[in-house]
């Protein structure tokens, strides 16, 4: 772990690269030692600025939960940032757009969100799990990286809010509604994704660590494991990671879902400068 200093300066280095929309040598490269814990313990810091600022966190993302992403990215397990209340829209609000200006080298995924009626249970197997989540969403996570060309390590994406940029929710629907067997249906459903009417990439829960249910497992197992962090609260959201490959967007492209095997409802979302 760095000292108190290094890890108060790199925090310093992430925020305002992270508020002038730039992008910053990964520290990894540079710096010996920034390992995970200190990456989280950055990660911390930015957090409590950022609450001290006037952002309100609603939940956690997680990331890297594809392993088909793993031997891209160079990682090897998943990772987890807070969301807040300036990060998460429904998509019903903004119009059906969003504005690029404002990420760096941006990227979409598609997700699967889950709002919590009590809090989660550690340990708990996954039909006890979903008793604690009272409506799952469909959602677009909007990815940045402020390391030019998406090259980095794992400490760096963890210092730098796990990469996330935004996340644009789709319509809630009750548990109960999602299929008559929510468990499976979460595992075995599909997901076309589409850019401009072509389809790119057909994804499908299991994709997301065998079922979106065992990523928000393993968020918690992790939490519980984190003393400085707060475990998972009533009211929080939580967003699994991307069913496909993260891609690059353009403003002026128009993004689509189309989900089979789980009563969410498709997504499209227009980008614009």
């Amino acid at each position: 772990m760095l000292t108190a200093s290094e890890l108060q300066e790199i925090a310093l280095q992430i925020r305002a690269a992270q508020l002038e929309v730039r992008q910053i040598e990964p520290f990894t490269s540079h710096i010996p030692g920034f390992d995970l814990p200190s990456a989280y313990a950055v990660a911390q810091l930015i957090h409590h600025v950022r609450v001290s600022e006037g952002a309100v966190p609603v939940g956690r993302k997680i990331g890297f939960t594809n392993a088909d992403m793993w031997p891209i990215y160079g990682v090897r397990e998943p990772i987890w940032a807070y969301v807040y209340d300036q990060t998460v829209t429904g998509l019903a609000m903004t119009d059906g757009t969003c504005s690029l200006g404002q990420f760096a080298e941006p990227m979409i995924e598609p997700e699967i969100v889950f709002h919590f009626r009590s809090a989660p249970p550690v340990g708990a197997d996954l039909p006890s799990l979903l008793a604690s989540i009272d409506w799952v969403a469909h959602a677009f996570e909007i990815v940045q990286s402020h390391y030019p060309g998406w090259k980095f390590q794992p400490a760096d994406t963890v210092a730098d809010c796990s990469l996330h940029g935004t996340l644009l929710l789709g319509e809630p629907v009750p548990v109960d509604q999602l299929a008559s067997d929510p468990v499976a249906a979460l595992e075995s459903f599909s997901m076309a994704l589409s850019r401009n009417g072509e389809v790119l990439e057909v994804g499908r829960g299991a994709n997301v660590l065998g079922n979106p249910l065992i990523a928000l497992a393993h968020l918690i197992s992790v939490l519980s494991k984190q003393s400085e962090c707060l475990p998972l609260q009533a009211n929080e959201i939580v967003t699994t990671g991307s069913i496909t490959l993260a891609q690059a967007v353009r403003p002026g492209e128009s993004w689509q879902t189309r989900l089979q095997g789980i009563a969410l409802p498709e997504l499209t979302v227009e980008f614009v400068p």
